[in-house]
């Protein structure tokens, strides 16, 4: 139901930065919310930040202060900017989309972040 572009995605050193962006289209509903995911290997997706249509957004505590998202609405466009990034945010990242009152159901296919020396 809904297309997703990703791109950003790359190999990094500790304490440096990566911008993700995500595009989604040819959605049949109205797009509330955009947020990033992401997965480890071997763990579970989990919601990394969020951003709703009136610019509303929130974060995992434990990339507060070091990554931002932002979204440009008309154009379904979403960026995660990722700043001192550290080995633990090693994992493939996922954008999604979703309407509002409903839980994120729209995945895209996903790009890896490699964070290491």
């Amino acid at each position: 139901q809904v297309q997703f572009v990703e791109s950003g995605g790359g190999l990094v050193q500790p304490g440096g930065s990566l911008k993700l962006s995500c595009t989604a289209s040819r959605s049949r509903f109205r797009i509330y919310a955009m947020g990033w995911y992401r997965q480890a290997s071997g763990n579970q997706r989990d919601l990394v930040a969020e951003i709703t249509n009136d610019g509303t957004t929130i974060y995992t505590n434990s990339v507060k202060g070091r990554f931002t998202i932002s979204r440009d609405s008309d154009k379904n466009t979403v960026h995660l900017q990722m700043n001192s990034l550290k080995t633990e945010d090693t994992a493939t990242y996922y954008c999604a989309a979703r309407r509002e009152g409903y839980e994120y159901k729209h995945w895209g296919q996903g790009t890896q972040v490699t964070v290491s020396s």
